[in-house]
């Protein structure tokens, strides 16, 4: 194991701080940031904007200029080794001269996986790795979720009452919480590659499924996916206002309504008679989208955490109560008996206005 100095962590937390500047604009690609430290003196960083777009490492080279020469590039994730929209940056930091890399983790993008490191230990640099390692697959546990385990990480957003209700009995939700979490909300919308609802949700409240920022920082559009078995919803709803592209998913044997053009995909259904979720994971993720945020109700919630494909929870807590009569979290999850609870681990909690904000992690 090497022994990383307490600069070698410095520097590498500098690095994963640049990183997550892409959150809102990398997608699909991860987020990656570069420093270039030489005599103990930054000379040069940079972070992947934008699929496309310069990597990190070429940022970083491109402003160290001759500086780079015999320096220690930092970087949040292995350099790539083949050419995509861009040229391989083992071979930038070769030509640049530097005499280090430290990554925080090998990429196991199959493109990758371990050819940036030979291409660079090949031409005689010392390669170092597992610096800061499990803080860079935190940031971008997304891409790497659809990469190793084909699915993109699912994040299931809700907001409750003290008493744990999302909505009155008759379905009215507006507005348990307050404008500082809608707008918390907003951001965290930003950096998901798709937002999923179900077609109940679309008929009961119209929901937008846009990011609407009170910021001028750019993003990517998320798309939006309407889990809807039957195409119940197509003829309705702002998710067809082209403010956003919009995916339906459906199932096989729905007949598809002549001269229905919009995007869709067609899954199998399960054994209960609903949409496989797990092939509807998969479908995403083939499409290239490491982050989805679910916005749905306790129908759709509760299956999806049923089925163990919630990676995150997203809770606001309003300081307010519903009465008993409310409508829960979730659905349909045959909890009979104390033995049988699902346990979530508390990752982090803060206050957002008026209101608790949990982030949370079902325990495997």
């Amino acid at each position: 194991m090497t022994d990383f100095t307490a600069d070698d962590h410095r520097h590498m937390a500098h690095a994963l701080r640049l990183a997550e500047r892409g959150a809102w604009t990398t997608r699909p690609n991860p987020m990656v940031g570069c420093v270039l430290v030489a005599d103990g003196v930054v000379v040069g960083e940079g972070f992947h904007v934008h699929k496309g777009g310069a990597h990190a490492e070429v940022v970083a080279l491109q402003a160290a200029g001759m500086r780079a020469r015999g320096a220690t590039a930092y970087v949040t994730l292995e350099p790539c080794a083949h050419t995509g929209s861009t040229g391989p940056c083992a071979d930038a930091l070769v030509a640049a001269g530097v005499s280090r890399v430290v990554a925080a983790m090998r990429d196991p993008f199959p493109q990758v996986d371990g050819a940036g490191f030979e291409r660079l230990r090949a031409a005689g640099i010392v390669v170092e790795s597992g610096l800061m390692e499990a803080q860079a697959r935190t940031l971008n546990r997304g891409f790497l979720s659809r990469v190793e385990r084909r699915r993109p990480w699912l994040r299931v957003k809700l907001a409750c009452s003290l008493d744990g209700r999302t909505a009155m009995a008759n379905g009215d939700s507006k507005w348990i919480s307050g404008e500082a979490s809608r707008q918390d909300v907003m951001r965290w919308r930003a950096r998901a590659g798709a937002l999923l609802t179900g077609s109940g949700t679309v008929l009961a409240d119209d929901p937008q499924l846009t990011v609407r920022l009170d910021t001028d920082a750019p993003f990517a559009v998320p798309l939006r996916v309407v889990l809807d078995a039957g195409l119940a919803t197509i003829a309705r709803g702002k998710v067809r206002d082209g403010a956003a592209p919009t995916l339906y998913v459906h199932a096989h044997d729905t007949k598809v309504p002549h001269g229905f053009d919009a995007p869709r995909v067609s899954v199998p259904r399960d054994a209960a008679g609903q949409l496989d979720l797990h092939v509807v994971l998969a479908a995403l993720a083939d499409g290239g989208i490491n982050e989805v945020q679910v916005e749905a109700g306790a129908t759709l919630s509760g299956a999806f955490l049923r089925a163990g494909l919630v990676d995150e929870l997203l809770l606001y807590v309003a300081p307010v109560l519903l009465g008993e009569r409310g409508r829960p979290l979730f659905d349909g999850l045959g909890i009979d008996v104390m033995a049988e609870r699902l346990h979530l681990q508390t990752l982090d909690t803060r206050r957002i206005g008026e209101d608790l904000r949990l982030l949370m992690q079902p325990r495997r």
